[in-house]
């Protein structure tokens, strides 16, 4: 997976002096064109006589409004029998991978949305699942309190991670594929070896069940969140805790997802907030609101293009705002239940979001920018 440098996000207005440093940018918005008076020197051309014929005024070019998505269904998914918990792309985009209460792991084409593997093995529904970068195996976290390895070569279960004492909730790879870093109602974090599958550290991570962790860019940082409302980074090679942020009300954080040059960490809490921190200031330096989000542990992320961000919401909707405004700027309708997860395609402008027990269905968004804009 390439990883952008620290030029990946712009500075804009709306942030306050002292936080300009912690500003998010995003790589592909283009820096206004401001007109600065120019003050004579002696270097200065000389001015221009009035009187003398000037050329026809060329016009002046429009200013370039922020790109406003307009994602369209194209697919819906059936097959899962119970609530739907997971859903993600796999690296190269061709394929969706979901996990559900009904303990399947289920495997799809992001192209024509067809059913292509279904996984099964758990022994109690499913929380969460994780790609290896390079595509070849699948890791699912369950209640039956073990994680499972799933290869997409031979559509086989390949190991099962033994050693946390209650529900695993959440699970992701290390960038390079070695190291899997899973957490759950035992309130621990857990690094496992991949090839030996065998637990290589337990951080004794949070006072409460471990709800989200995942790996930075290059895999030296480990982020945790918990229901005790911490956000915690973690040394990959010390297991030290490095770093903690916390909101003054301390709601409970529901997941977290490091942006690509890691020097921002995306945060959902049950407070019907998003938060953008900076990782290297501990401030909170961007807030998303207008969503629900009370009750569940609900997924956010950036959406393709990373000008914007992505989240499902208790209000049956998917809800995406501007990275840099905070704006809402498009909201999604169509699902019957409470939109748990979300995921952002790798390469193209393609959304895949997916509903609780009454709904049961995942939907792929595509967006379709208007011809006039």
């Amino acid at each position: 997976m390439e990883v952008d440098g620290d030029d990946d996000y712009k500075h804009e207005n709306g942030v306050s002096e002292q936080d300009e440093q912690d500003e998010p940018r995003a790589e592909s918005l283009p820096a206004e064109d401001v007109k600065e008076p120019v003050a004579t020197t002696a270097l200065s051309p000389p001015a221009q006589d009035s009187t003398a014929q000037t050329p026809a005024p060329v016009p002046e070019p429009k200013p370039e409004t922020p790109y406003r998505p307009n994602y369209r269904p194209t697919y819906m998914l059936s097959g899962h029998s119970r609530s739907i918990s997971s859903i993600k792309f796999s690296p190269d985009g061709k394929m969706l991978a979901s996990c559900a209460a009904d303990k399947l792991v289920k495997l799809w084409d992001a192209d024509t949305g067809d059913i292509i593997q279904t996984f099964e093995g758990h022994t109690e529904g499913i929380s969460d699942i994780a790609w290896s970068s390079n595509g070849e195996f699948i890791a699912s976290a369950s209640d039956d309190k073990t994680v499972r390895l799933w290869s997409l070569e031979t559509f086989t279960e390949v190991k099962v991670l033994q050693g946390h004492t209650n529900f695993v909730f959440c699970v992701n790879f290390n960038p390079s594929s070695t190291m899997l870093a899973s957490g759950g109602f035992d309130e621990t974090v857990r690094v496992w070896d991949v090839a030996r599958g065998r637990t290589l550290k337990t951080l004794p991570a949070h006072s409460d069940p471990v709800t989200a962790v995942t790996f930075n860019h290059d895999g030296t940082l480990i982020g945790s969140c918990a229901m005790d409302g911490l956000i915690r980074i973690w040394d990959t090679e010390s297991g030290q805790c490095l770093k903690t942020l916390a909101d003054d009300d301390n709601p409970i954080c529901s997941h977290i997802k490091f942006t690509p040059n890691s020097r921002f960490i995306l945060a959902s809490t049950q407070d019907s907030t998003i938060r953008l921190w900076n990782t290297q200031t501990s401030k909170c330096v961007k807030t998303y609101t207008g969503h629900t989000n009370r009750t569940y542990c609900i997924f956010a992320d950036f959406a393709p293009g990373r000008k914007h961000i992505v989240s499902g919401s208790e209000d049956m909707k998917v809800y995406l705002w501007d990275l840099q405004t905070r704006e809402i700027v498009q909201v999604l309708d169509g699902h019957r239940d409470v939109v748990i997860a979300v995921a952002s395609h790798p390469t193209r402008r393609l959304i895949a979001s997916a509903a609780m027990e009454k709904d049961l269905t995942i939907r792929l968004w595509a967006d379709e920018p208007d011809d006039e804009a």
